[in-house]
């Protein structure tokens, strides 16, 4: 029998009006980061991408309150007026109900307000930044949780290494990057080193674009410095490597986790680049949970070294929807009030997670989940001396 086209298209308009019906029901979740500009926009790839697996799974298995998550994405390009424009748009036009991100540090500084302004939890996923968790003001309701490196707990752990280094390291000294990057860092090195009663005997800057650091290392090698613990992106961590080399100076090098962007190893070169000793979530050793996502994701990924931050971003929106479903809302501050006091262990790909945040806590990565790296034979392997062996929570004093 030949329906009518007059009928055809009510049939089709009534299809579509559904379908738009069931679209309202979703809940958005908005990813705010840089995807396109800086070498980091590797890392924000690679989190959307372990957040779409995330979704795609909770949606699989009925979504979230009997609602599915929805996700949208902006790319900062790396600026931070792009990145609070970014930030507006989510919560104002998209009607986000959460935000995921940023991709740089500086960015989260430069919108945290807004978030707490407008009650939006925010779990970053990728970012560093030691301050970004901190609260606006002492005791304030704090909307900014993060599931991902903290930069001060990474030099908690370098620290206690040195700390504990006692044969070789003996004279230490502290570089680090211009940027706000580097100077949070190097502000987290001062401190720590003095909590760990290490004395530093030369502290020396470069920037970010710099590619000859001979200067600042000739002064390193007058100090008699035998460990160098640095802060700074992944290609100026090369080029110092490669300043190194020219004048023959290879002390013991600690980096920020920068050193696994795969900028760095191109830059530094396979010999160099199995220099410094950093430390990250994961190792290309992956648990078996941790390979399933792998071979879902990983020939989407710009380097395989950002596969970590995929973990990130599939564990941060298993502990999304975990607060969601805890609170039975989807209302900002209900969800935050719930991440703070999780009930039930979520089970994530990076790890279990039991109450991993709190009230004055908004960190679910702490020193001791951290692997120590290094560069070998082209691959990120795990490291391990009778140091490292020897590290306990005790020994990470911040």
């Amino acid at each position: 029998m030949n329906i009518p086209s007059f009928f055809k298209r009510a049939i089709l308009a009534a299809g579509l009006v559904a379908a738009a019906a069931a679209s309202a029901q979703d809940i958005k979740v908005g990813y705010n980061g840089d995807l396109s500009a800086s070498p980091s926009a590797q890392s924000g790839q690679a989190a959307v991408l372990g957040m779409e697996a995330a979704i795609a799974d909770i949606n699989a298995a009925g979504g979230v309150l009997g609602k599915k998550l929805q996700l949208v994405t902006r790319d900062d390009t790396s600026a931070p007026p792009k990145s609070i424009q970014n930030m507006s748009e989510l919560i104002d036009s998209e009607k986000v109900s959460a935000v995921f991100g940023p991709t740089n540090s500086g960015n989260a500084m430069a919108w945290k307000h807004i978030a707490n302004q407008k009650k939006i939890p925010v779990i970053g996923n990728v970012s560093s930044g030691t301050d970004i968790t901190k609260p606006m003001s002492a005791g304030a309701d704090n909307f900014m949780f993060r599931v991902s490196m903290v930069d001060r707990e990474q030099v908690a752990a370098l620290m206690a290494y040195v700390k504990k280094n006692v044969d070789k390291s003996k004279v230490v000294g502290l570089m680090a990057e211009t940027t706000g990057y580097g100077q949070g860092g190097l502000k987290d090195m001062e401190e720590i080193a003095k909590l760990q009663d290490i004395k530093v005997a030369a502290t020396e800057k470069f920037g970010v674009g710099d590619t000859d650091m001979t200067s600042q290392l000739s002064k390193m090698k007058s100090a008699g410095v035998d460990t160098v613990v640095v802060w700074a992106q992944g290609t100026p961590i090369a080029q110092l490597v490669r300043s190194m080399e020219k004048i023959n100076y290879f002390p013991l090098v600690l980096t920020s986790w920068a050193a696994d962007n795969i900028t760095f190893y191109d830059a530094a070169g396979k010999t160099l680049a199995e220099k410094p000793i950093f430390m990250r979530t994961v190792s290309e050793t992956k648990t078996p949970a941790q390979q399933k996502l792998y071979d879902r994701v990983g020939a989407k990924l710009k380097a395989p070294g950002s596969f970590s931050f995929a973990l990130h971003g599939y564990d941060s929106i298993l502990l999304y929807a975990a607060a969601a479903k805890q609170a039975n809302s989807f209302d900002g501050n209900a969800v935050r009030l719930a991440l703070e006091d999780l009930k039930t262990p979520v089970q994530g790909v990076l790890k279990t997670y039991d109450k991993p945040f709190s009230k004055t806590n908004h960190e679910a990565v702490t020193a001791k989940d951290l692997v120590w790296i290094r560069w070998k034979d082209g691959k990120l392997l795990p490291y391990s001396d009778p140091i490292v062996g020897s590290l306990t929570t005790a020994d990470f004093k911040q």
